[in-house]
C-alpha cells in the first residue's frame, strides 16, 4: 500500500506540474488577430458639423492583440490561420507593459491632433499647428540617458536650442558633438520642466553621436472649430487618416461617403501625409468580415513601404471582392471619393 500511495503521489505531482506549465507559465509572445471595424461618427463630434447627413460611414479598423498568457493560448494561436504570433520583444522593444500602453495612448492622442489639423486645412478653415517638442517613445540599449530620461518625457531644448524637429536636433548633435560629449536637455515631465545632462553615445557604425533614443513630434493644435473625441480603449496612430476623413465629412456640406461603408488605416501627419502602419493583413480580413465597400490604405512610396502590397495580396489570396485604394495624402483620398462616385 505504501508503494501504491507513493506512486499515486508522484503522478499527482507530475499532473499538477504539467497543468501549471500549460496554463500558468507565461510565454514571451503576442497573438495578433483581425479586430473590429468601428463607425467614426460615434467617436468624433465636430462643432456645428453635419454629423447625421451622410448616407454611408467612415470606419476605423483595429487589430486585436493580446499576450499569450500561457502555452495553451500560444498553441491555439499557432493553429489558427487568422492569428499571427509575434515575440513580445518585437512588439514592445525594451518597454515595460505600462510604458508600452502609455506610448500607444500618446500615439492615439497625437493622431487625433494631426487629424484635426489636416482636416481643417483641407476644408480651408484656420487652424494653428506647431511642434512643441519631441516625445520620448523608447530608449535604445546602451543609451546613457537611461535613468535620466523616462519614456513619456518631452524634449523641449538641447543646449538652449528649441527641439522643434528630429532632423534639427540630430543635425545639431552630429555637426557639433562626438560620442562621449554631453548635452544639456530641458525636458517636460508631469507638467514640470527640468534640466538634465546627458552623455552622448555612438548611434551607428559610423560613430555618429546621439542620445540613443527614439522620439516623435509632440504637437499643439488649436482648431477654429471644437472637435471632441469619445474615450476609447483603442491605441496607436493608425486611425489618423480615417479620423481626418470623418472630421472633414462633418465639416463639409457634401456627403463624402456617397452612401458607402468606407474603412481604412494609415497614420496622418500635421500636413496631411499618410504613413505606414502595422497589422495590414488583419485589417483587410476585418474589413471583409464587416462588409466594407471601400478600403483606404497607405501608398507604398519607397522600398521600405509594404502596406499597399500587403493589402492587395491578402485580398487576392482570400478571394475578397474589396476595393482597395492606396493613398499618400488626405487630399488623394478626398479626390478619389469626389471623382469616382
Amino acid at each position: 500500500m505504501n508503494w501504491l500511495r507513493s506512486r499515486l503521489t508522484r503522478w499527482v505531482i507530475v499532473i499538477a506540474a504539467f497543468y501549471i506549465i500549460l496554463f500558468w507559465v507565461p510565454t514571451p509572445y503576442y497573438l495578433y488577430q483581425p479586430g473590429t471595424v468601428d463607425p467614426l461618427h460615434e467617436l468624433v463630434t465636430v462643432e456645428q458639423g453635419q454629423k447625421q447627413q451622410s448616407g454611408g460611414t467612415f470606419n476605423l479598423t483595429t487589430v486585436y492583440s493580446q499576450k499569450a498568457r500561457n502555452i495553451v493560448m500560444l498553441i491555439e494561436g499557432m493553429l489558427d490561420k487568422d492569428t499571427e504570433v509575434r515575440r513580445t520583444s518585437d512588439v514592445q522593444g525594451n518597454l515595460t507593459d505600462a510604458e508600452y500602453m502609455d506610448v500607444l495612448k500618446h500615439m492615439m492622442s497625437s493622431s487625433q491632433q494631426t487629424a484635426v489639423a489636416s482636416a481643417l486645412t483641407e476644408a480651408g478653415l484656420p487652424v494653428e499647428k506647431r511642434v512643441t517638442g519631441l516625445f520620448l517613445r523608447m530608449l535604445v540599449p546602451g543609451s546613457k540617458a537611461e535613468g535620466v530620461l523616462e519614456v513619456g518625457d518631452i524634449l523641449l531644448k538641447v543646449d538652449g536650442k528649441a527641439a522643434i524637429s528630429l532632423q534639427a536636433v540630430s543635425s545639431y548633435i552630429t555637426s557639433s558633438k562626438k560620442a562621449g560629449d554631453s548635452i544639456e536637455a530641458v525636458i517636460l515631465r508631469d507638467g514640470e520642466e527640468r534640466t538634465e545632462r546627458i552623455e552622448l553615445v555612438s548611434n551607428n557604425n559610423q560613430g555618429q553621436p546621439g542620445i540613443g533614443a527614439i522620439f516623435e513630434p509632440e504637437y499643439a493644435v488649436t482648431p477654429s472649430r471644437k472637435i471632441d473625441f469619445a474615450q476609447s480603449d483603442i491605441g496607436g496612430p493608425s486611425a489618423g487618416l480615417m479620423f481626418s476623413l470623418e472630421i472633414l465629412d462633418q465639416l463639409l456640406s457634401e456627403d463624402l461617403t456617397h452612401g458607402l461603408k468606407i474603412a481604412g488605416t494609415g497614420t496622418i501627419d500635421i500636413n496631411g501625409n499618410v504613413g505606414q502602419i502595422g497589422g495590414m493583413r488583419d485589417k483587410i480580413v476585418a474589413a471583409h468580415q464587416a462588409g466594407v465597400d471601400l478600403f483606404f490604405c497607405p501608398k507604398d512610396q519607397d522600398a521600405a513601404s509594404h502596406n499597399a502590397q500587403e493589402a492587395i495580396d491578402e485580398a487576392k489570396k482570400r478571394g475578397y471582392d474589396l476595393r482597395i485604394v492606396p493613398v499618400g495624402t488626405l487630399q488623394e483620398a478626398v479626390d478619389y471619393l469626389r471623382n469616382n462616385y
